[in-house]
């Protein structure tokens, strides 16, 4: 177990360590290189790192990597360049890069929902008014609103900037009854999902807790194979774009506490007495 005086001296090598891979993000430092320059061994480096972040130094490189990537594509610029840009060798490493990170191409990712229909409603439920949409794929949102309804909406658009989006109010309608109808749908709801690899597995392990169970944030992290990875865990939850469906509702703290909710820990424990009852 660390003492605060290790625990202070890891925090100021990590830091610097950061320091030294943002600042040559674009050169793609190899790992003896970077703990070179904060003057630790590579394994020692790769360990300490790895133990405090909870993630490893290469992770953590891809994500600075790919965060700027991004930034080029919003400001539009073309594969080649953006490729070029952030220090890596072919289109090809930039394509793995972000089918690995954001599980989408980086077309997909620059095209931000062109060419995709978007089919919305606002509809009662048993926990609220709920915004729910859909692609030819799958719902991809399923929400719960509370206040302005055109807050909701556009939170929805943000996601999907380019995409065709229109109400269908007697789609969706059919799609929110059959999944607030009381037992199971009678067929297989789709899912049209966009996320990180880590997102996506955080997201299928919600999707095999069962009706009435709970679980935790630290159980999650150990059911994917990333035990030291609780808050990454608890952000993914989060950030789930598909509620009740997809059962963010059923993780809580160790503690026993229900924890936060994205619409409010009142609907949570709602859906959980409900759920409880059936």
């Amino acid at each position: 177990m660390e003492n605060e005086t290790e625990l202070y001296q890891h925090y100021r090598l990590m830091e610097q360590a950061i320091q030294y891979i943002e600042a040559n993000v674009s050169r793609q430092p190899e790992l003896h290189e970077i703990a070179s320059a904060i003057g630790l061994s590579e394994y020692h480096f790769q360990r300490v790192f790895t133990r405090w972040a909870g993630i490893s130094p290469k992770r953590f490189l891809q994500f600075l990597t790919r965060e700027h990537a991004k930034e080029l594509l919003d400001r539009s610029e073309n594969l080649l360049n953006t490729t070029h840009q952030v220090g890596l060798s072919s289109l090809g490493r930039l394509h793995d890069l972000f089918v690995a990170t954001e599980a989408v191409t980086p077309g997909e990712y620059k095209s931000r929902g062109a060419g995709v229909h978007i089919r919305y409603g606002i509809h009662p439920s048993p926990f609220g008014k709920c915004l729910i949409a859909t692609t030819e794929r799958g719902i991809c949102h399923l929400g719960f609103v509370d206040g302005s309804e055109g807050k909701a909406i556009d939170n929805l658009a943000q996601h999907w900037k380019l995409a065709d989006m229109a109400e269908d109010y007697a789609a969706t309608a059919a799609l929110v009854t059959r999944i607030f109808s009381e037992g199971m749908p009678d067929s297989p709801l789709k899912l049209h999902l966009r996320g990180t690899n880590f997102q996506i597995k955080v997201w299928e392990a919600l999707l095999n807790i069962q009706t009435g169970a709970v679980t935790t944030y630290g159980h999650i992290a150990a059911q994917i194979g990333k035990p030291l990875a609780t808050r990454a865990v608890g952000t993914a939850v989060g950030d789930n774009p598909i509620a009740y469906l997809i059962p963010c509702h059923r993780v809580i703290r160790k503690s026993g506490e229900f924890g936060n909710y994205l619409y409010g820990s009142a609907r949570k424990k709602a859906i959980l007495v409900k759920e409880l009852s059936v």
